[in-house]
């Protein structure tokens, strides 16, 4: 039955913050009944535990991607993740699909770090130094406005679970790569998977003009590396790989790819949150393990596997903040907003945004996981 059918009406929001945890989940599953298949919750691994619950399919930017592409049922997705995420599901989402994010603030300091303009630029101050064909790989964190250019200038999409793929795809296209906005995904992807000397990969500063380089820098590099990291990610340092070390020998340190050279360098695992969470499942008993991630995932790790040994890299490793926006009444909000048609908080990619952003993300979908 559609929602449009259904005559609910939900209670005013005017005192939710004196509901207790029990009343915000009774309510919030009220409203998932009463939506149906009409709705879809995607959560994203880094959500805290209390609105992950809720939702419909879990996993990475990657996974998540998928399932938003596939969906065919739902008229409502709820993206419980961060904004460029909810962009993503939307641009590969029919129109007749409206996405919500449950807090317009949830953003990712990341994809601020590459501005279209200062792209834009980027791609100019190249053109005048180089006549060889340069192609853009955005990472999945960044703007939609990006993910359009990337499309219209012949380049992908990637995730961290496919960033080998998709910069050797990008290679199979010209003989140089743009790699926005993660600089650390980059250079630890096109060292360790590709065998790119790292004197062949330079680092380009939007404040600076040329990034930063010397023209003769340019023309030599393979891969140019836009100048942009993750906060969480960026806490862990080499120390924290030596002193886990120290304190159990038999210690895994697993680490995601956004973490310095320095740290990947010294861990023994280094992949996607998808791939640590396969890695750590499929140990047995009695495994140890250092994880070098966001901190709700490895919480949550710890808490699945008891029989495991299961403990943050750094004892300075934090939540995502901006993630963490999203908290259980935001979603409970979001979800009886919808009958009662007050919808919190739409996200539409303009048109002539969209199609090129499109084309970037299927060719990423196109390509193997990696």
């Amino acid at each position: 039955m559609s929602v449009s059918n259904v005559n609910v009406q939900f209670e005013p929001h005017s005192n939710v913050t004196a509901l207790s945890e029990d009343e915000i989940a009774a309510r919030t599953l009220a409203a998932k009944r009463v939506l149906g298949s009409e709705l879809l919750i995607l959560g994203h691994h880094y959500q805290r535990d209390p609105v992950i619950r809720f939702a419909d399919k879990t996993g990475d930017s990657y996974g998540l991607s998928r399932h938003a592409a596939a969906s065919r049922d739902a008229r409502w997705v709820v993206f419980c993740g961060v904004h460029f995420m909810a962009e993503t599901a939307d641009i590969l989402t029919p129109d007749s699909v409206t996405v919500l994010l449950p807090d317009l603030k949830a953003g990712c300091s990341m994809a601020d770090m590459a501005d279209i303009d200062q792209v834009e630029t980027c791609w100019e101050e190249y053109r005048q130094i180089s006549s060889e064909t340069l192609v853009p790989v955005t990472y999945m964190n960044s703007t939609a406005a990006i993910k359009a250019f990337t499309g219209a200038h012949g380049g992908t999409v990637c995730t961290s679970s496919n960033a080998e793929r998709a910069i050797r795809w990008a290679f199979e296209q010209g003989r140089k790569v743009l790699f926005l906005p993660d600089e650390h995904l980059g250079r630890n992807t096109g060292f360790f998977k590709l065998g790119i000397p790292r004197d062949e990969m330079i680092l380009w500063d939007p404040k600076q003009e040329n990034g930063g380089n010397t023209p003769e820098a340019v023309r030599r590099a393979r891969i140019l590396l836009w100048k942009g990291h993750c906060s969480v990610h960026g806490n862990f340092q080499p120390e924290h790989v030596d002193l886990a070390r120290q304190r159990d020998p038999a210690v895994r340190v697993i680490v995601h790819p956004e973490c310095t050279f320095e740290v990947v360098e010294k861990a023994d695992l280094v992949g996607s949150t998808d791939f640590i969470l396969r890695n750590i499942e499929a140990a047995p008993p009695g495994s140890s393990w250092a994880v070098g991630t966001e901190q709700n995932l490895v919480a949550r790790l710890a808490a699945q596997h008891p029989e495991q040994s299961i403990h943050t890299l750094s004892p300075f490793a934090c939540q995502c903040a901006t993630m963490f926006r999203i908290d259980p009444i935001d979603l409970m909000r979001s979800l009886e907003g919808i009958p009662n048609r007050e919808l919190r908080f739409p996200i539409h990619v303009p048109e002539r945004v969209r199609a090129d952003a499109r084309i970037a993300l299927e060719r990423m979908l196109a390509l193997p996981p990696g």
